[in-house]
């Protein structure tokens, strides 16, 4: 295959989580488990939000596009690795790679960003609850959506520009379940310092702008918070974001410490274990999080079902 006078490979193949034949039904069922489970999760959280009345604010319309993120965020790398556990042929496609990269980094981005939205409506509906109605508007929430999904959508275009201008024409081999930037990054034979800085530039700049604006968010609800005379009502309130902190944590935590790295730095081994917490722990946790310690959300779900049951009888 021709592509600028270059030689590249036609496909790539995916090592997986691990090659150790013995191991691979227990992880395609655990694997599965997880896909099964985070699908029903986060769909149930948006049907649930449409259904209930009570629930119809922002706080939720966020959460239940985030819910959609999660769903579009797992599907884009966990299919192909059941497939490959299922099925022994894990090859993919030089275009399939580059699509599933696209994918992964758009909704990993828009991800990132609309945490960082979420902690904004926070902080307006503590800080700022007279005005909340208005900064938190139907316009303001569509316009905080596009442009979550327009970062989202820069990132992997800027992105997947520059890895797959790189030329390929050696090992074909990826130590990891899916196509990620620094394992492929490591096939080609190209310099890819110039790769590396723009990645490091655009999605740096994108963690540190959506962490810096999490933490001031969270900053001055807490600053707020401690002017609250109640112990109890300060534990309440502290309590009510502690799902929120939580993802956020193990979200970014674990994507600075994968991109944030020069390549010297990176050992293949320990990103692809280390990718787990993020692609797919963090989805599989979000219904759980957000859901089970959430008394309106409990309280829409019994509705739902009390409806449910009057309507069989």
């Amino acid at each position: 295959m021709e592509r600028k006078n270059h030689t590249i490979l036609a496909e790539f193949i995916l090592l997986g989580l691990s090659e150790d034949p013995n191991i691979q039904s227990v992880l395609f069922v655990t694997g599965l488990l997880a896909y099964v489970f985070t699908l029903a999760g986060n769909l149930a959280i948006i049907l649930l939000i449409q259904a209930d009345q009570h629930l119809q604010t922002p706080m939720y319309f966020l959460l239940s596009n985030l819910s959609f993120t999660e769903i579009c965020y797992i599907s884009s790398t966990m299919p192909k690795m059941l497939w490959d556990l299922v099925a022994g042929n894990k090859t993919i496609s030089f275009d399939g790679c580059a699509l599933q990269m696209f994918c992964f980094l758009a909704t990993g981005a828009t991800e990132g960003a609309l945490l960082s939205v979420m902690a904004y409506d926070r902080y307006a509906a503590i800080c700022h609850p007279l005005q909340y109605t208005l900064l938190m508007s139907q316009p303001m929430l569509r316009w905080l959506l596009a442009v979550s999904w327009a970062i989202g959508g820069l990132n992997a275009t800027v992105n997947i520009a520059f890895v797959f201008s790189l030329d390929f024409c050696g090992p074909n081999k990826i130590v990891h379940f899916f196509c990620d930037i620094p394992p492929v990054l490591h096939l080609s034979y190209s310099d890819t310092s110039l790769t590396e800085l723009v990645t490091f530039m655009i999605s740096g700049s994108i963690l540190i702008v959506t962490v810096f604006l999490i933490v001031l968010s969270y900053v001055l609800i807490v600053l707020s918070v401690l002017k609250i005379s109640s112990a109890q009502g300060r534990i309440k309130t502290f309590s009510t974001y502690a799902s929120h902190l939580t993802v956020v944590s193990i979200f970014y935590s674990t994507g600075i410490f994968t991109y944030m790295r020069p390549s010297s730095r990176h050992s293949m081994e320990d990103d692809r274990v280390i990718s787990v917490l993020y692609t797919i722990i963090t989805p599989l946790l979000n219904p759980i999080i957000y859901s089970l310690k959430n008394k309106e959300m409990q309280a829409a779900l019994w509705n739902v079902l009390r409806k449910e049951s009057h309507c069989h009888l």
